[in-house]
């Protein structure tokens, strides 16, 4: 009798311990599943370089290769932090950097040049799923400004830093600062004198000839930006730019603007914008965008198009944007000639555009 209940006694307690097990199951398990649980594999990511005038019989070959070059360069380092697991903004910092340190394009290095023969720059980010931002606008001495705009989103209360005092906030983080000489790039400073002698020609014959020079009529554009869709869900988008070239009195353009030129939100997507900031800021265009998807159920495309291609040209500016939803679903679209701009997906399939192909 004794057997028979030392029997019964064992098989409930292994039942009552495997009846444990299905509740909480093993503590390493229960945490990996968790993880996963909270992992979507799902990612990918789409920068820009800039949009204008970009005109194949404009761009020679071998110009249109390093554009091509450094473009995959960008989009590849950012694909690849998302592809081992890293965060929305560590991608699109990653990315930014690199365009950031290229005088391809008007951002970091490659900034063009204020009417004071300077060069001051701005820069902004957004995470998608806090809706914390940061911005700085006017900088002259911080090698990377998308890096002090993550500074501020997450080592400061605010949101926008402006000059003298965001580059004193760049120095206590300890970034990499560097003399304002570092940004003089020569193609950008012959753009800027192009761009006054065109000032100085009366509303003529001359006049209306200047303004045939790409580099003038576009002197209110370009930028780089980047957003991203990471495996946890996340998204981001960040801006970084010279600005608008012959600028005066401190101007500043759209970039900065939380919810002009870059806005991201779980919700809906990340956006960054380039164009003509001015029209960017009135139209609250990132945001626009965003609005569209979250309250009257758009997809990305749809609201894209709606922003880009109808609001944006009844204000009388022009410009572009990449987005990616939280999906994954990415927009490239543009209202000028042209847009430099790459995507990649979690295949890691690659597409390059820089027409309006």
């Amino acid at each position: 009798m004794k057997k028979i209940l030392l029997v019964f006694a064992l098989f409930g307690t292994i039942a009552c311990n495997n009846s444990a097990e299905e509740r909480t199951g093993n503590p390493e398990a229960s945490e990996t599943a968790s993880e996963e649980k909270d992992t979507i594999q799902n990612f990918g990511i789409v920068i820009h370089g800039g949009a204008g005038t970009i005109l194949k019989e404009n761009m020679s070959d071998s110009l249109e290769k390093e554009y091509k070059a450094k473009l995959e360069e960008a989009v590849r380092a950012g694909h690849a932090v998302l592809e081992r697991g890293g965060t929305s903004i560590e991608a699109i910092e990653q990315a930014i950097n690199i365009m950031e340190d290229s005088p391809l394009f008007n951002a970091g290095k490659g900034a063009v040049f204020t009417n004071a023969e300077t060069n001051e720059l701005d820069a902004a980010v957004m995470d998608g799923k806090t809706l914390n931002a940061g911005a700085v606008a006017g900088v002259t001495t911080v090698k990377n400004p998308i890096d002090l705009a993550i500074a501020v989103m997450n080592k400061s209360e605010h949101v926008m830093m402006i000059g003298k005092g965001a580059e004193t906030f760049a120095e206590e983080q300890e970034m990499e600062l560097v003399d304002p000489s570092y940004f003089h790039t020569e193609n950008r400073f012959r753009g800027l004198q192009r761009v006054k002698d065109s000032e100085k020609t009366q509303l003529d014959h001359d006049q209306k000839t200047a303004f045939l020079d790409p580099y003038i009529r576009d002197s209110k554009y370009g930028t780089v930006g980047a957003a991203a869709l990471d495996k946890h869900g996340n998204l981001a988008a960040g801006t970084s730019t010279g600005g608008m070239t012959n600028k005066r009195w401190g101007r500043v353009g759209d970039v900065p603007v939380i919810g002009a030129g870059t806005y991201a939100n779980n919700k809906t997507a990340a956006i960054s914008g380039t164009g003509w900031g001015e029209f960017f800021i009135r139209g609250v265009v990132a945001y626009d965008i965003s609005a569209l998807m979250e309250y009257k159920g758009l997809s990305l495309q749809e609201a894209a198009e709606e922003v880009i291609q109808k609001k944006n040209v009844e204000l009388g500016g022009n410009g572009g944007i990449i987005a990616i939803d939280h999906q994954g679903n990415v927009a490239m679209e543009f209202n000028t000639a042209g847009m430099y701009r790459a995507k990649m997906n979690k295949d890691g399939e690659l597409e390059i555009g820089i027409y309006g192909e």
